[in-house]
């Protein structure tokens, strides 16, 4: 199939698809009153990760008493962006422990979830538009209209901020160095596992954007720690070791993750006995072979980045960003609005190979924002945010739980063996010793060093 035909009868498709399912989604929400259960399963709980994060904004317990991982930047986001007024303390007023009273006060929190949702399509498209103009539209709609990214409206999450950051951050959108320094650091500092997004050039021998990039993480954290006072580095490796000791928890875990983390904690877990439902000798199987697809997929991920770093010249610094923020996506469950951060950098990769084919279509049937009922739960009376109404609700457990993180790691196998066969052809042709060379950027601290390189164009450049 000729690229034009694969976009016109594969891509197109499946972006029409999300577009129906959407819309699916749009009248489910008017008829019921609540998100399909593709979404979250409290229906009154919309937008509750920005309202409830701004509430410990003003809270000066937000390390100790909410025991959040958020460091100190996202809570002077969100105090310079919300109305102060709306969230009084602990103890005054209705509901003042979190932020349900505030979403019917802070209505200008709604224009910056709407706005930075809006200017991450615009973004998007930009981006995509730039490097590949006929599939920018299908794939536009994959990853800013896609389940993560309406999952993470939903939430009102800060993946939306974080997103805008890493766009502008890790992709050719912009030329200004600095300013993608900038975006970067704060991208860091919103989602810390993106940390890896930062280091991955190194494997590319762009030492000074690197080094400058961490510069930046630092300084923005410093900075926003100034502000709030509050969120050392003891505080967050505290409350990082208590939530990774968290004993298992219910199914209701498995709602919208991209690991299977919550999975493998329910089989040990004494609050739901899940062997009573599938069976013991099935929770041994499981507790096996969970591990050893994560391990498995993290081998060959890493085997993949010992490419990169072996032949630098033939990869693309986006690809060796993917590979970094995938491996740590799958290595700790984040939230299912986590995906559409890889699957912007999966869309950046031409239709050429089944690697890169499979990967893409893979982030396409991701985005899907419908799943498939595959069991029942018993009906339960519950408040509905939308009208604000009172209704039964039905939910289901869903296909989507239990095949997603298969999926997720399918897409980090398929462009780990894309770069592994890259980098080997590259071999084959040039010799262990014969490699092409490129520039590599000049490395700003002393005591890192690297050989001479004439100043060629380096097309691992992202």
């Amino acid at each position: 199939m000729t690229r034009s035909r694969s976009i016109l009868f594969v891509e197109w498709p499946l972006a029409a698809t999300i577009l129906i399912a959407i819309a699916f989604t749009v009248v489910y929400l008017f008829n019921n009153n609540y998100l399909p259960f593709t979404f979250f399963y409290e229906p009154d709980d919309l937008f509750a990760d920005w309202f409830n994060t701004a509430y410990w904004a003003y809270d000066e317990g937000s390390y100790d008493t909410w025991t959040t991982l958020y460091p100190p930047l996202s809570f002077a986001f969100l105090r310079a962006l919300t109305n102060g007024v709306c969230y009084p303390p602990r103890g005054v007023g209705a509901d003042a422990s979190f932020g349900l009273a505030a979403r019917e006060c802070d209505w200008l929190s709604f224009v910056w979830i709407w706005g930075f949702f809006f200017v991450n399509i615009v973004l998007t498209y930009l981006l995509l538009r730039k490097i590949d103009r006929s599939t920018a539209l299908p794939r536009t709609i994959c990853v800013a209209l896609g389940w993560p990214m309406l999952n993470g409206l939903e939430r009102g999450n800060l993946i939306l901020p974080a997103f805008t950051a890493f766009i502008l951050g890790f992709t050719p959108l912009l030329r200004s160095a600095k300013l993608k320094w900038l975006f970067a650091g704060l991208a860091v500092n919103f989602k810390v596992y993106l940390i890896g997004a930062v280091l991955a050039p190194l494997l590319t021998r762009r030492w000074r954007w690197s080094e400058c990039a961490i510069l930046s993480v630092i300084l923005v954290y410093i900075f926003s720690y100034g502000l709030m006072g509050r969120g050392t580095p003891l505080e967050l490796m505290a409350n990082l070791r208590n939530w990774a000791n968290l004993p298992g928890g219910t199914p209701l875990d498995l709602w919208s993750a991209t690991t299977y983390e919550p999975l493998y904690k329910l089989l040990d877990s004494e609050v739901y006995p899940i062997s009573a439902i599938i069976g013991s000798r099935n929770v041994d199987i499981l507790s096996v072979l969970i591990p050893m697809l994560l391990g498995s997929t993290q081998a060959i991920i890493l085997l993949a980045a010992a490419a990169i770093w072996l032949r630098p010249e033939v990869v693309p610094t986006y690809r060796a960003i993917t590979l970094a923020v995938m491996l740590a996506l799958i290595s700790s469950e984040a939230g299912g609005y986590t995906s559409g951060l890889f699957m912007l950098l999966v869309m950046m990769e031409p239709w050429r190979g089944t690697g890169r084919k499979v990967a893409i279509i893979l982030c396409y049937i991701l985005a899907l924002p419908i799943d498939i009922a595959i069991d029942q739960v018993t009906p339960v009376v519950r408040d509905t945010y939308f009208r604000h109404s009172t209704t039964i609700i039905t939910a289901y457990v869903k296909l989507g739980p239990f095949i997603r993180p298969f999926l997720i790691q399918l897409v980090a196998v398929s462009l780990a063996f894309v770069t592994l066969r890259d980098v080997w052809t590259d071999i084959r042709q040039q010799g262990w010793a014969n490699r092409r060379r490129f520039r590599r950027d000049v490395p700003l601290l002393p005591w890192v060093t690297h050989p001479d390189a004439p100043a060629s164009g380096n097309i691992a450049k992202a």
